[in-house]
């Protein structure tokens, strides 16, 4: 099961990442109301496959989204105090880390 980084820092962004043998177009977010940081999924087209995902410590970000074949599963891992922290405002990529784990080989 291959894990890579999702290189992610602290600001609002858009990238593409190849997940499981598909590139997909991302854009990060910070959610005021909520304190979160969001995460959206578009095809290569900028077509929305999933939006509104945060960033939260604890379990698999895309476990409820099988349906749409990530082949893999996402985690947040927080690496300053509790496990189970949700990363901050300024933590991505210096207190949180975004992986994925490919269930294809």
């Amino acid at each position: 099961m291959p894990v890579v980084e999702i290189p992610l820092v602290s600001r609002p962004q858009y990238f593409n990442v190849s997940l499981a043998q598909k590139t997909y177009r991302c854009r990060l977010q910070w959610n005021v109301p909520a304190n979160v940081w969001i995460l959206d999924f578009y095809n290569l087209i900028g077509e929305p496959i999933l939006t509104g995902v945060p960033l939260v410590t604890g379990a698999d970000l895309l476990d409820a989204f099988d349906y749409l074949d990530f082949n893999g599963a996402m985690l947040v891992v927080s690496t300053l105090g509790p496990p189970d922290n949700v990363p901050g405002l300024l933590d991505l990529g210096a207190r949180a880390h975004v992986y994925f784990i490919s269930w294809a080989e």
